[in-house]
């Protein structure tokens, strides 16, 4: 196989001495081409099979890298094994399809809740050692998903309003069912590829004995998912119209995420960049976000079922990366409930429609702590808010009888952050939360209104000079 594709592109040449050579000298990885192996790309043909065939075969051989040559390569959900790497070439672009059926249900963590969930287009879980690289570019979709790209309402459309109760709705439910009538002796797992029995039927729980919330309809997938794996490098590619997040990290420890690109249409919903869920050890340096969601999400899981889990994300370091377009910078939350530590975001720009770079957000159902949080050398350029932290962020979402949990947040440094803003942002904790310790050193925002605090303690503002063109430049509250 290998001998037939020497002399190799200089590209591919290069990610096999990152993957493929140890230092006694062996062979690099063998490069299974697409093309090779029944696939077409020519923007038509859905390659599902052959693509995932030739991941089967690869892994079965020993392991080697999947390579996607110039051409757009229609596909459905792929699931990678052990050994399996993948590589895009310069245009190079894996396509996903847009049928809700060619991405069934896998056991996931979705929103910080573990449970059967769309499919990733891409899925890696389980994986150690995984290299996912290239030039080339990875489309989800998501300006094409039906119900989910640009939704105006036809003429003459009005919201619908609440469905009137009935005695159906307002009686008691029934005790949910146990995990064992559910799931049988073997519950499914985050760490393996596990996929739903019966896609139309889920169950009301997980395989922890968690009633889940109700559903709907599943969402369009995330584009690139590693769930559950190890020492992961991911490099160069981009990912364009992502029909829910971008580049998706859960359980995972020792990643690199470097010189990353997304570019989303601003009318997709949810299609944050990235998500680092529960990870440890974590370095993002060099990347370039623009979405319609959170260019960066940083999270832990989500109440009773995230306090259960108890995986913080801890030990990251994000840098010399670019927020535009986005509903946050470095967000950490909402899902907040297993706690995040020890993160630094430094020598990064926010551009003009970003709106919130340095981002706090939870809810009074989270618990989790979220502490030494570092922000340093942040260029601010026309912003909406430079600072957000809501402790009662987006209350709306939280379901009746939810359990009263208070997150902490606590240790924050936010030093040589400049720049311009609508409106410096705002502090605001819990009465019986408060948002505890926060440091500006050397930080200068020019707004046109200025910073709200309430519900804090040990806010240090010795170091933050602000221009405000309207009203004070603090309010306490």
């Amino acid at each position: 196989m290998l001998s037939n594709l020497l002399p190799f592109r200089a590209s591919a040449l290069a990610f096999l001495l990152l993957t493929g050579v140890n230092a006694s000298g062996a062979q690099p990885a063998k490069l299974w081409l697409a093309t090779e192996h029944g696939a077409l790309g020519d923007s038509q043909t859905v390659n599902t099979r052959a693509l995932q065939a030739a991941i089967d075969l690869c892994a079965a051989d020993g392991g080697g890298v999947i390579v996607i040559p110039k051409g757009t390569f229609l596909s459905g959900a792929l699931y990678f094994k052990q050994g399996v790497n993948l590589y895009i070439e310069k245009e190079g672009v894996l396509k996903s399809t847009i049928a809700m059926e060619d991405f069934p249900p896998i056991y996931t963590r979705w929103e910080g809740i573990e449970r059967y969930w769309t499919s990733a287009f891409l899925n890696f879980v389980g994986m150690k050692n995984v290299e996912v690289a290239g030039v080339g570019t990875i489309d989800g979709s998501g300006d094409a998903f039906a119900g989910f790209g640009q939704r105006t309402r036809p003429p003459g459309g009005a919201p619908r309003g609440p469905r009137p109760a009935s005695d159906a709705t307002n009686a008691a439910p029934p005790p949910p069912p146990s995990v064992t009538e559910v799931y049988g002796a073997s519950p499914p797992s985050t760490a393996t590829v596990s996929l739903a029995p019966d896609p139309k039927k889920l169950p009301p729980i997980n395989a922890a004995g968690f009633q889940l919330p109700r559903a709907g309809n599943l969402s369009p997938p995330r584009t690139i998912m590693f769930q559950e794996c190890s020492d992961v490098r991911v490099s160069g590619l981009t990912v364009k119209n992502q029909a829910r997040w971008g580049y998706v990290f859960i359980y995972c420890e020792n990643v690199i995420a470097e010189k990353l690109t997304t570019r989303a249409e601003h009318y997709i919903p949810s299609s944050d960049s990235m998500d680092v869920d529960s990870c440890r050890h974590v370095l993002i340096t060099g990347c370039d976000f623009d979405c319609n969601d959170d260019c960066l999400s940083i999270k832990s899981g989500k109440d009773e079922d995230g306090r259960r889990v108890g995986r913080p994300t801890e030990d990251l370091i994000v840098e010399k990366t670019r927020f535009a377009y986005g509903h946050g910078g470095a967000a950490m939350g909402s899902e907040t409930s297993g706690g995040i530590r020890n993160v630094e975001v430094r020598d990064c720009v926010a551009e003009a429609g970003n709106w919130a770079p340095i981002r706090f957000k939870t809810q009074p159902s989270r618990g989790g702590v979220v502490e030494n949080i570092t922000y340093r050398n942040i260029e601010l350029r026309d912003v909406k808010q430079a600072f957000e932290f809501d402790l009662e962020w987006n209350m709306r979402i939280n379901v009746a009888g939810d359990t009263r949990v208070p997150p902490t947040v606590r240790n924050v440094k936010i030093i040589n952050v400049h720049g311009t803003a609508g409106s410096v942002g705002k502090i605001h904790g819990l009465k019986d939360s408060f948002i505890d310790g926060v440091v500006f050193e050397q930080c200068e925002v020019a707004a046109q209104h200025g910073l709200v605090i309430d519900n804090a303690r040990n806010v240090d503002l010795g170091g933050l000079t602000l221009h405000v063109a309207e009203g004070e430049a603090i309010v306490r509250k």
